[in-house]
């Protein structure tokens, strides 16, 4: 059929301003900003992470031909599959992981699940959870490997949205065993912890609370911080995303000082992580770098077992390393 009989044929149905407005209205909908993808030339470290170390804050992205992104998508990211993030282990000397699900994947918790059934008891999940899932789909999501879920209170992300149905799944994964996730906007500590500090469950805050290197030491925020964290002891803190807190380049020195602070305070309550593949940062990092940062902030090989090992066996109910 030719574009012209189409097009007469819309006509006669009354398709056409349908059609049309149903375009014009795609038109004026923002489109979905893409991202960088990782650096996959990984710097082999010089440090060498102890045996059974996890990386506790990571993603996979896709393929998205088989777990599709999520159209309600804050951003597109390019395929980070599992193939992708096994190599970026091996080449970083780390055994474990803890695949936190990325809100490009919306509440589909598949891409995690499938890659912690592949893993031989060697990754667990982080999952995005809403109050429309049942127990039983909790259930099968804490059979499945996922020992938590993430709260991403950032604008660019969605928001804080109704705190009410925060709290309600809060309680939900609490009753499980499941501790919670929290992801909080630059400059809202202070905002937070009384919020944080009223929660029934472990809390682990992600990438140091999100501070910025450029406030230094004495920023009123990372003080909040720090006192949280000292304060009460279901704070927990994942020592990752030193190049969002730096004001500088790579290899983001000036992030170290606040590192170190936060696990000289409560060194039996912190993570490691490298929040590969990045997403939404201003200067990609490469991996190795990032991991040769952990004995300028951990000097003690002691506090670095914990870091790596045991704090996240604890947490995360891995098997332990003999």
């Amino acid at each position: 059929m030719h574009r012209r009989d189409v097009l007469a044929a819309m006509a006669s149905l009354g398709l056409t301003n349908v059609i049309g407005s149903r375009i014009a209205q795609a038109a004026d909908e923002p489109a979905i900003p893409a991202i960088a993808g990782p650096d996959l030339n990984t710097i082999p470290p010089k440090f060498r992470a102890p045996a059974g170390s996890v990386d506790t804050h990571t993603h996979i992205f896709g393929p998205a031909a088989v777990y599709p992104f999520s159209p309600k998508r804050p951003y597109s990211p390019p395929d980070a599959p599992l193939e992708m993030f096994r190599k970026l282990h091996e080449a970083i000397g780390v055994e474990r992981a803890v695949i936190v699900n990325a809100t490009v994947h919306g509440f589909d918790n598949r891409v995690v699940i499938d890659a912690i059934a592949q893993s031989g008891g060697k990754y667990k999940g982080v999952a995005n959870v809403n109050n429309s899932m049942s127990e039983a789909d909790l259930m099968a999501l804490d059979k499945g490997g996922i020992r938590a879920c993430r709260f991403a209170f950032l604008k660019r992300l969605g928001g804080v949205g109704d705190m009410k149905v925060f709290r309600t799944l809060v309680d939900r994964v609490a009753a499980i065993g499941w501790h919670v996730d929290i992801y909080l906007e630059a400059g809202t500590v202070r905002e937070f912890v009384p919020i944080l500090k009223a929660l029934p469950v472990t809390y682990v805050i992600d990438h140091m609370g999100t501070i910025s290197a450029a406030k230094g030491l004495d920023d009123p925020e990372f003080k909040a911080l720090l006192d949280l964290q000292a304060s009460d002891d279901k704070c927990w803190m994942k020592i990752t995303g030193l190049e969002r807190a730096s004001a500088g380049t790579a290899p983001f020195h000036d992030s170290v000082p606040f590192a170190k602070q936060l696990i000289d305070n409560a060194p039996d309550r912190v993570l490691w992580g490298t929040d590969w593949p990045h997403p939404n940062v201003k200067i990609m990092p490469n991996d190795g770098t990032l991991v040769d940062l952990i004995p300028l902030y951990a000097p003690d090989p002691a506090v670095q077992r914990k870091l790596l090992v045991t704090n996240p066996e604890k947490l995360f109910k891995f098997t332990p390393v003999t």
